[in-house]
């Protein structure tokens, strides 16, 4: 049996289909659905139960699991209320730290990109405590990740016991099916993918910083087939334990984004660049790439899609179709 907390949201729900297509049905989803209509992410899913966050310390105890997928948080990078992002991204981490070290079960969490801030030390998933100690998020999120990581840091550097495998992942930009429920934390193609189908002008931020045109501010975007692959591996190499980049260590713009979007469709471009919000522009982005290669060196060699080909397959098989749930 596996537990995959955050499974009906847009990473956990991908993973729960890759589960179910390898043949797994004794899946477990420890979610809170809501009013959103997250429950479509699950609608063509086999789950062996599904717990309420409030209740997962009590459902673990006496179990036995093959491993535990952390995806569950609250993901939202302008989230202001300090108390409950703590609980929620920290504090039942540990607890899931906890458990899985007292029974050897195999952990896989969600770390972010956004623990690395602004990007100005760096953007290498060396995961010693020394390196991890000089990263600087820039938002609520990205520091409730970040104390997570130098948990699991301080520990190794103690000596401690750890699960058999403890794995942090620090994915970049991801995007692709089931988003939908994500409101203005979905992807800007799956946000603006109306306006293009329907001939509106999509709508990008103007850059505010010398040197970089409107539009061309970057990030590693990576498809969320990408991103599940790369936890299918992992959690058939129970040997390979760490912190690690999920992106392709590929900076692209967002421009780039939407005319891949444009070409899918075969239509003409019409974009439009508005001022970025000025409450955000002290604490925005501008570039985000991966560095991949300690990934590689663990033994991954599932590649990354091309942005172009990704888009393409998110719009024709998803965005566009009848049914855009995977």
């Amino acid at each position: 049996m596996l537990l995959v907390t955050g499974g009906a949201g847009f990473i956990g729900s991908n993973v729960v289909a890759a589960l179910n297509d390898a043949g797994r049905a004794d899946v477990v989803v420890c979610d809170l659905l809501g009013h959103e209509g997250k429950w479509r992410n699950l609608a063509k899913r086999q789950i062996a139960d599904f717990v309420p966050p409030a209740e997962l310390m009590a459902w673990l105890q006496g179990r036995k699991l093959d491993a535990v997928i952390h995806l569950g948080a609250n993901s939202s990078t302008t989230a202001t209320d300090g108390d409950a992002v703590i609980e929620t991204n920290f504090r039942v981490s540990l607890r899931l730290l906890d458990w899985c070290t007292a029974h050897a079960t195999p952990l896989i969490y969600a770390s972010s990109a956004a623990t690395y801030g602004d990007g100005a030390q760096g953007f290498s998933d060396d995961p010693s405590l020394k390196a991890l100690k000089q990263l600087r998020p820039m938002n609520l999120y990205g520091w409730s990740k970040h104390l997570f990581d130098l948990a699991v840091a301080e520990r190794i550097a103690r000596g401690e016991t750890l699960p058999p495998q403890c794995v942090g992942l620090k994915f970049f930009n991801v995007f692709g099916p089931n988003e939908y429920h994500k409101g203005a934390m979905a992807s800007v193609l799956a946000r603006r993918f109306d306006d293009i189908r329907y001939g509106r002008a999509v709508q990008l931020f103007k850059s505010h910083r010398d040197g970089i045109a409107d539009g061309d501010q970057r990030r590693d975007f990576i498809y969320v087939d990408d991103a599940v692959r790369v936890m299918m591996w992992l959690l058939a190499t129970p040997s390979v334990s760490g912190l690690f980049n999920v992106g392709t260590g590929a900076a692209r713009s967002f421009k780039d984004l939407i005319l891949s979007a444009y070409a899918a469709l075969g239509t003409a471009p019409n974009i439009h660049y508005i001022d970025m919000p000025e409450q955000i522009r002290g604490t925005y982005q501008y570039f985000t790439q991966s560095k991949v290669d300690r990934l590689r060196s663990a033994g991954y060699n599932g590649g990354f899609t091309a942005l172009e080909d990704a888009v393409a397959l998110y719009v024709r098989n998803f965005l566009d179709a009848d049914d855009r749930f995977r």
